[in-house]
This record gives C-alpha cells, sequence and structure tokens, in this order.
C-alpha cells in the first residue's frame, strides 16, 4: 500500500536518498510516539554527532543465539559496532545536557559482560592483544613462519647454483601459493613440487624448503581456526544470557538510525520537520515545493474545509497541487523532512491516505477505467479518518451520470468527516457542489496575453479548462480548433467567457488588496523610520549633554584643585550658584523602564534589524527578521515596534564574556543556526577587542560559505575578510579583520 502511495505521489526517489542514509536496510516508516521522537528530532537537529556505520541486519543472528547456537567473529562485530555507538551518543557532553533524549540513554543501562566483550576489539574486526594468551601465542608463531619463509625465499633467489635456472627473480602466486619460475633442468640443484608451466615452457616450482613452512602455517591457521572459535562460543554464551537485552538494542538500534538520516537528510538537502496536528484538520501550506520539481513554484495553501475542488486551465499544476497535499501530509505523518516553511504551516495526521490519480484500466486483469474507479471507491467508503485526493473526478464515463454519482459518493465521505481534494474539468459537478459550505473552490490560472498557464491557483472561483487555448498552444491546425468552437456551441462559450471575465476581475481584485497592502506596510516602515530618527537625535542631545558636562565637572574640578588654598568664600558662593544652574537644567530623572510583556506575531527591534516573534520561551524569544533570517535572542535584547510611546533608556553596562577563540567552527550547522552563533561570535570578539579572527565553515555544497559571505558583507563592524591560507583551511575558512 504504501509503495503503490509513494509511485503515484511520485515520492520514491525522494524516499531512496532518506533510506541511502540508514546504517542498515530497512523500511523507511517510522514507529513508536511521534510526539516524544519530533522532540529527540529537534535537540539532535541542533548538535554536531557523525552518523553510526553500516551495520547487516541481526535478525538471523538472534535467532541463532536464541537456540544457543555460535556465532561467527564477524557477527558478533556487528552487535559490538551497535553497543559502541550507544557508547558513543551516552558519552557526549552535548546529548547529556538535552531534556528528551539525555533520559532516553539513562534507560538503556548495558550490563557489565557486554561492555567488557566490547573491550576485546579494535576499532576494526580484530581482536586486541593481551586478553587470550593462547590466541597471541599462536598469531606470534604464524608471524615468524611468514617471515621465515620470505627468508627463505630470498635466500633461494641469491643461491649461486639456481641463478642459471632462474626465469626471473621475482615471486609468483600460484594458486595463493608462492612459487619459482625456473627453466628446465633445475631438479638437478632443488626439489620441490611443480604447481603450473608458463606458456614459455618454464615451470612454477614449490621447493621443498618453502612447503614445510605452508604446512606449519596451514597448522598454525586450523588452530587460530579453533581458538577464535572457542572465543565466539564463550562470547555467545554471554549474549544468550542477555539476549532479551540484545533484541531491545537491535530493536532501539532501528530507531536511532531513522532519527540520525532523518536529521542528517534534512541538513544536507536544507529541508524542515513539521509535527502533524491531532486536533484540527485545518490544512495550511506556506513556501511547499514537492521533492520531483526541479525549479518549483512555492504553493502558499489554506485549506480550512472539508473539500476543495480544483478547476482550470489544462496542464496548469491541477494534479501536482493534488500530490502536493498529499505528499505534505504523508511526509509529515511520517516525519520525513521536507521543503516547507515549518514555523507558519499547519498539517494534521490523518490515519489513511489514498489517492485516486492514476488511470486502472488494465486489459489483463479486464477491468475499464471506471470499473477501476468504483472498485477504489468500494475500498474507500469503508475507511474512516482519511484524506482521499482524486485527479480527474469525471474520468471514464458520461459527464453528466457522473456529476450526479460523484456527488452522492462525495456527500457521503464528507458526512464521515474524510478530507477530500478533487480535481475535474466538469463545470455540473462544480456548479452542484459549490453551494456546500463544506466545500472551497480553487481554479488553475492561464495567462491570455502570454498564453501559457502560470501554475498559480484562484480560491473561491470556478476556473475554465481553456481546452481550445492548450490545443493551439500544442499546434493544431487553426481550422481545426475554429469548427470545434462552432460545434461547441455559442451558450457553452459565453458561459466560458463569463467564468474568465469572473476570474480576471477575482485576480485583479486580489492585485490591488496586494498593492493597498503594500502601500500600508511602506507607510507603517516609514513612520517606524521617523520613530527610529527621533529616537536617534534624542541619543544624540543625551550624548552631547553628557560630554558637557563632564567638560563642565572637569573645569570646576580644576578649579576647586587650584583656588584649594584661598578659601575664598565669594569663590564657593559662584561655585555653588552654578551647581545650582546646572541642576536646573538637568532633566527629569529616569524611571526605570518597566518589563514589557511580547506577544507572538509582535512586531519588534533586535539591534539595528526588524522582525517578528515567532515563539516565547521562559526568558528568550524565536524571531524571524524582514531579510527572512529566524533568530533565538533574549527578551531583554528586543524592543517592541509600532505606536507605543517611547521609553527612557537607562545606562546598561555589558558584561565582557568570561572566555574567548579567536575561531569559530561552523561545520554540519544549518543557515539559521550558523548566522545566529557567527553573530554571537563577533559580538563577542569586538567586546574582547580581537582585530583578527578564523571561522571554519567548510566547502560542501557550497550553501554555508555562500551564507557566510553574505553575512560578514553586511556587518558593520567587518573591516575586510578573504579566504583562509591553505594549512588554516583554504576555501572552506574565512579570516575575518575587525
Amino acid at each position: 500500500m504504501q509503495q503503490s502511495l509513494l509511485k503515484v505521489l511520485d515520492l520514491q526517489d525522494f524516499i531512496d536518498k532518506l533510506t541511502a542514509l540508514f546504517a542498515r536496510p530497512k523500511d523507511f516508516l517510522l514507529t513508536g510516539d511521534r510526539h516524544l521522537i519530533f522532540h529527540y528530532i529537534e535537540e539532535l537537529d541542533g548538535l554536531n554527532f557523525h552518523a553510526p556505520s553500516a551495520v547487516k541486519n541481526l535478525d538471523s543472528a538472534l535467532q541463532i543465539l536464541k537456540k544457543f547456537g555460535t556465532l561467527k567473529l564477524y557477527e558478533i562485530f556487528e552487535f559490538v559496532k551497535i553497543l559502541r555507538y550507544f557508547l558513543y551518543l551516552k558519552n557526549q557532553k552535548e546529548m547529556q545536557n538535552t531534556l528528551h533524549f539525555s533520559k532516553y540513554l539513562q534507560k538503556i543501562q548495558i550490563p557489565a559482560p557486554i561492555l567488557e566483550i566490547c573491550s576485546y576489539f579494535h576499532a576494526h574486526l580484530q581482536i586486541k592483544e593481551g586478553i587470550f594468551e593462547e590466541l597471541d601465542s599462536l598469531e606470534q608463531s604464524l608471524k615468524r613462519q611468514k617471515k621465515n619463509m620470505q627468508q627463505s625465499l630470498e635466500l633461494l633467489l641469491q643461491s649461486a647454483k639456481i641463478r642459471p635456472y632462474l626465469a626471473d627473480t621475482q615471486i609468483h602466486f600460484i594458486n595463493q601459493t608462492q612459487t619459482l619460475l625456473l627453466k628446465p633442468g633445475f631438479q638437478h640443484v632443488l626439489k620441490g613440487v611443480v604447481l603450473q608451466r608458463s606458456q614459455n615452457g618454464y615451470f612454477y616450482l614449490l621447493p621443498d624448503e618453502i612447503k614445510a613452512i605452508y604446512q606449519k602455517i596451514q597448522e598454525i591457521e586450523n588452530l587460530i581456526e579453533q581458538t577464535l572459535y572457542e572465543i565466539c562460543k564463550k562470547i555467545c554464551i554471554t549474549f544468550n544470557k542477555h539476549l532479551s537485552f540484545l533484541q531491545f538494542l537491535n530493536k532501539e538500534f532501528d530507531k536511532i538510525d531513522h532519527i540520525q538520516a532523518r536529521i542528517f537528510f534534512a541538513k544536507q538537502y536544507n529541508l524542515q520537520f513539521i509535527l502533524p496536528q491531532y486536533k484540527d484538520s485545518q490544512i495550511i501550506l506556506r513556501d511547499f515545493a514537492h521533492p520531483i520539481l526541479t525549479n518549483p513554484k512555492h504553493i502558499q495553501l489554506d485549506f480550512n474545509k472539508q473539500l476543495l475542488l480544483i478547476t482550470g486551465v489544462n496542464a496548469g499544476g491541477k494534479t501536482m497541487l493534488l500530490k502536493s497535499i498529499l505528499s505534505a501530509v504523508f511526509l509529515a505523518k511520517h516525519l520525513i523532512p521536507f521543503k516547507i516553511n515549518a514555523s507558519h504551516s499547519k498539517i494534521p495526521h490523518f490515519k489513511n491516505i489514498f489517492a485516486i490519480i492514476s488511470d486502472p484500466q488494465n486489459s489483463k486483469n479486464d477491468i475499464s477505467t471506471f470499473a477501476g474507479r468504483m472498485l477504489d471507491f468500494s475500498h474507500i467508503l469503508q475507511e474512516k479518518e482519511m484524506i482521499l485526493g482524486i485527479d480527474e473526478i469525471e474520468l471514464g464515463t458520461d459527464a453528466d451520470e457522473a456529476a450526479s454519482l460523484y456527488k452522492a459518493l462525495l456527500e457521503n465521505l464528507l458526512q464521515k468527516g474524510a478530507k477530500i481534494i478533487v480535481t475535474t474539468h466538469h463545470k455540473r459537478l462544480a456548479a452542484m457542489m459549490a453551494n456546500d459550505a463544506r466545500i472551497e473552490l480553487c481554479a488553475a490560472i492561464y495567462d491570455e496575453a502570454r498564453q501559457k498557464p502560470t501554475f498559480e491557483f484562484l480560491h473561491g472561483s470556478i476556473g475554465k479548462s481553456y481546452a481550445f487555448e492548450t490545443a493551439r498552444r500544442y499546434k493544431i491546425p487553426l481550422n481545426l480548433i475554429e469548427e470545434a468552437q462552432k460545434n461547441y456551441g455559442e451558450d457553452k462559450e459565453k458561459l466560458n467567457i463569463l467564468i474568465e471575465k469572473s476570474a480576471q476581475l477575482e485576480i485583479t481584485l486580489q492585485q490591488k488588496i496586494k498593492e493597498c497592502q503594500a502601500k500600508i506596510l511602506l507607510y507603517e516602515k516609514k513612520e517606524q523610520a521617523l520613530e527610529d530618527l527621533k529616537e536617534e537625535q534624542k541619543n544624540a542631545y543625551a550624548r552631547e549633554k553628557s560630554k558637557l558636562e563632564n567638560i563642565y565637572n572637569q573645569a570646576l574640578k580644576a578649579l576647586k584643585l587650584e583656588l584649594k588654598e584661598k578659601q575664598s568664600q565669594d569663590i564657593h558662593r559662584s561655585i555653588n550658584h552654578a551647581n545650582k544652574i546646572l541642576a536646573q537644567q538637568k532633566s527629569i530623572k529616569q524611571e526605570t523602564p518597566k518589563t514589557k510583556a511580547f506577544t507572538i506575531h509582535q512586531r519588534v527591534k533586535y539591534k539595528q534589524a526588524k522582525g517578528q516573534i515567532l515563539s516565547l520561551l521562559k526568558d528568550r524569544a524565536l524571531i524571524e527578521l524582514d531579510e527572512g533570517m529566524r533568530l533565538k535572542v533574549p527578551l531583554a535584547l528586543l524592543k517592541p515596534l509600532g505606536k507605543e510611546p517611547p521609553e527612557l533608556k537607562t545606562k546598561t553596562k555589558i558584561p565582557l564574556p568570561k572566555s574567548g577563540n579567536v575561531h569559530l567552527d561552523l561545520h554540519g550547522m544549518r543557515a539559521e543556526e550558523a548566522i545566529e552563533r557567527l553573530d554571537q561570535f563577533l559580538s563577542d570578539c569586538l567586546l574582547l577587542g580581537f582585530d583578527e579572527i578564523l571561522v571554519y565553515h567548510g566547502i560542501g555544497t557550497g550553501v554555508l560559505a555562500k551564507v557566510v559571505r553574505d553575512f560578514l558583507s553586511t556587518h558593520p563592524k567587518v573591516l575586510h575578510f578573504e579566504d583562509a591560507p591553505t594549512r588554516l583551511g583554504g576555501l572552506g575558512a574565512k579570516i575575518i579583520k575587525l
């Protein structure tokens, strides 16, 4: 069922890219508490950790252990790799600081005997020395015999008796055995076994001396195999005692594998996660792009009602809109990241996802298009908690009969609470259902001037199919199109013209609304700019006043020092008079500013940038700047924008950072996180007085390097930056002068 849905929604290649990041082959479907797993993903997404190495499937190995069998050494090492990856995660300090994932890791307690087995192995499939004495002794003997064999071969090659019979001075491997290539007559000076003859009539000889060494090596290797078997047997006895733990760990590794693959997949392709909602059926998509499209137009959709009826121009993107909605629901359901503005989008959870898109007609199965669709509907009518997509709903039978039939079927599904998306060119069905309050209308837009679809959609309207225009675009002869228009009928053509004019009027209205909104936004920005100018002038006045006061105080101090011994009452009287004048000119004492309460979506100012609050935490807020960048900043650094009365500022002392580095590593970070870290790093360096620093961003796809370059180009305190020398990172790093 899932595979057929992936094929229909054009998601197979996208899912294949995800599964390629798994440590071992498995289904992409994720099981377990999705809310908790989503928290794990959120916490791990901001941390630096490496993916697990490739691991083989251990189901058969667990069955062997269950039957008290003995595993091979490489099968045991597969368990060791899983155990070591969990130990790696548990020892990561950043993991220990997470809220949910640290609790998950704490629940996994590895038994001491299992930990001891992990210590037997090197990083690769090799047992460490000093653990099993018998094995170490055999390994040393094997090395000695191999060394003896090499020395014997070298002595033979250097022997004066054999030299006349040598075809060359090389050692030849025949059947994995080292031999000498000799000329005829060698038997008078050297005894051995001929393994093969060359094309030139020479002999590949295994000397008796070397043969004896090979026999010893084979005996030692057999003893090593027996010893390894006994070691494996001993390890498997321990494994069998902790079989339940190994089964649990094998299952949990698959969960971790799902999580890490999704995180690295999101980082690699700059994708976002979204958690499906269980209580709300509203679908809101912002900046969504279907994975199959290489140069997509981002979808902006508000689907609030139960049924979305999509009409309009042929080849105008109706089917792709249907697939996009179902794909977004499918990917969000399985916590697979995709291209979307997650903070402004909302996707509900559906137990069942159905798509009737392809033509089910099949001669082999003896079923027609319409009969196949009716068969699909017969199964779907039994289901609940679903979202259903139907492409070209009138396909395969009489349009008028289909309109009445599908109206009844759709109303039945609506009564069961189903969410439905339908594409159609049949105006009768659209007209019959247009007055239903549970239905939204949507039309694909056609550009009359360019005679091409725009791949955009107009909500609340029925669209014209533009069949004749599409035929003209695909080079159908004009005389045939004109004849078809005559046959179509004048009344129907007038109806199409009315639909077209209605759509054009709606488009014009939407454009005017956008223009008005743009003017309002421009006015608000100018108003805010004026407020900023007032505040800047006020600050300049305060600075100038403070400067003059300092000059006055310094002059007064100098005067007191000069006249300290004169004790003149007139002078003191004049000084007191000057102090009274100064006191009269002082501004009203500033009150301590009140702590402001911020709300979500409130316009705020952070440093020199302006933006909007997306979410609020205890003492921090996630804001989106007008330039599109998102930052997590303390509430104390935010200033509200709008028509609120300006508050007087108190002087604050910025504490210096406790420690500072002259370099920053941004490897593995997403663009938003990297900019936030870089901005904080530059601020700390400026406070500490550093004038030259180094930032590593890596090369990769070039996205992070471009983001860093663009940010540094606009930073007011950056004097100059350039690529680092090769020894300091080359093109993957920047040297910045402040």
